[in-house]
């Protein structure tokens, strides 16, 4: 017997693709319904997605909290730090040493370089980061329980609802919208819910600052206009 759930979701699918030809989009990509992979793909135009394998090479941003261990060195040592908003940490005898930017192991060649000029021979140092301040999402719209959330690097979409702790019962689940606020620009997407839960439809990556909005019909009507208008969906387009 067939799940409808999952023939909701393929057809929500074919219907995007549908409406992406009736409104001049046949020089786009062949959108073809299927199940999703959890990787983004450029040719598609998912290059904003951000995949999993991305995140986990995290750097670390201001507002971050990180553990600081000098092996056999208590006195150096930091159990919880704030990265400032200039990205640097105060180390002990060092100083600042700027880390954000830094991966957390590159973090860690830095400050031992630091050490080394006049402190210690060959310093041992590890560094973790114990706290993601950086990364926050604003979660609204018709979930249970809406507000600013910190997040885990490589939290994607499904988590952010979770946060807010489930979507409310008149929730329309076929319209989410995230926007995205990037070095060159502010963008949106959205998101069929139900296609999401189906794998037919890529989980996005959250990245710091955005903004989920379940149901978008509190929006004004400009941007409902305008998500109306997108030719097809989980593909960020530039504002």
């Amino acid at each position: 017997m067939q799940n409808p759930l999952r023939f909701k979701a393929v057809r929500a699918v074919g219907i995007a693709t549908l409406c992406c030809a009736a409104t001049a989009c046949a020089s786009g990509p062949d959108i073809k319904p299927g199940y999703a992979t959890p990787t983004a793909l450029p040719e598609l135009g998912q290059g904003r997605l951000v995949s999993a394998l991305e995140m986990r090479a995290y750097t670390i941003r201001p507002a971050d909290t990180l553990n600081i261990g000098v092996f056999r060195e208590p006195e150096l040592s930091l159990q919880s730090v704030r990265v400032d908003a200039n990205g640097a940490i105060a180390m002990p005898l060092v100083g600042p040493v700027q880390v954000a930017g830094l991966s957390p192991r590159d973090a860690e060649d830095r400050i031992s370089q630091a050490l080394r000029q006049g402190y210690l021979r060959n310093p041992e140092v590890s560094v973790n980061v114990v706290e993601y301040q950086s990364h926050l999402v604003t979660v609204e719209g018709e979930v249970e329980n809406p507000g600013l959330f910190t997040f885990q690097p490589g939290t994607r979409l499904s988590g952010a609802i979770a946060l807010g702790n489930g979507m409310s019962r008149v929730a329309d689940r076929r319209d989410i919208a995230i926007f995205r606020t990037l070095d060159d620009g502010t963008y949106i997407a959205k998101f069929d819910y139900t296609a999401v839960q189906a794998g037919t439809m890529i989980d996005p990556v959250l990245m710091p600052g955005d903004r989920v909005i379940v149901g978008t019909n509190g929006l004004s009507q400009f941007w409902q206009d305008f998500l109306r208008s997108l030719p097809v969906f989980a593909l960020f387009t530039r504002l």
